[in-house]
């Protein structure tokens, strides 16, 4: 019995002889499940972040690099799990999120008026590279470079961000939702990537973000409570 690339003959069989399922039958199934939900919530994911913005009218506290960067990331991310033929549930999430950042990035630039011409330079650049990257046109090699570079794309991704976040003592118009899905999503994907098989490189690339996440996530957390404390003592 399979249902949405779900095998659940052996849970099934295990349940109608009164036993309960084994680990090894447990599992594969409790990471398809999570699988399709973490692609069902990364619809949502970036959407607190953008609806503050939009809100609040302000970027105050983001990093442009950051997030320009996050959407490489994501291009490249997609891209190899397409390329590599993983099933849906181990990478879906990808596509959502990579739309949410493009749209999350067009309300910096348009907050952040005037957007200056590198920007500009930038933005064009990725709209003439993408498309034959999510297409996989390119030398299987230099997609491998790509994926492993990928990692530290994330990673300096989140960097710019952390650091501006540490000078300012504030995360400015940061969303506490999104990062905290940001950041569950990746302790999931790194077990699911597990229960896949998924190359290496794919797994390494979920646990930086576990870290990277976590950390933003931290400071959101210690710099609004230290800013509540403030005011409440003005006050």
């Amino acid at each position: 019995m399979e249902y949405l690339g779900i095998d659940l003959s052996c849970a099934m069989g295990s349940l109608r002889n009164g036993e309960f399922p084994e680990k090894d039958c447990l599992l594969p199934l409790i990471s398809k499940l999570l699988g399709y939900i973490l692609v069902a919530a990364s619809i949502t994911v970036k959407l607190p972040q953008i609806m503050k913005i939009v809100h609040h009218k302000s970027v105050r506290g983001l990093s442009v690099v950051a997030f320009e960067l996050e959407v490489v990331g994501y291009t490249i991310s997609l891209a190899y799990c397409l390329h590599k033929g993983l099933p849906f549930s181990a990478f879906g999430e990808m596509a959502f999120l990579l739309i949410q950042a493009l749209i999350l990035v067009a309300c910096i630039y348009y907050y952040s008026q005037p957007v200056p011409m590198t920007t500009w330079v930038r933005a064009l650049l990725y709209c003439a590279v993408a498309p034959t990257v999510l297409a996989g046109q390119i030398n299987p090699t230099l997609f491998d470079a790509l994926y492993a570079s990928q990692h530290a794309i994330f990673l300096f991704a989140r960097l710019p961000q952390i650091w501006k976040n540490f000078r300012n003592k504030s995360t400015g118009e940061l969303s506490f939702l999104t990062f905290f899905m940001n950041f569950a999503g990746s302790i999931v994907r790194v077990f699911t990537s597990i229960q896949e098989n998924a190359p290496v490189s794919i797994l390494t690339g979920f646990a930086l973000g576990v870290f990277t996440n976590g950390t933003i996530l931290s400071q959101i957390l210690m710099y609004q409570k230290a800013a509540a404390a403030k005011e409440k003592k003005a006050n």
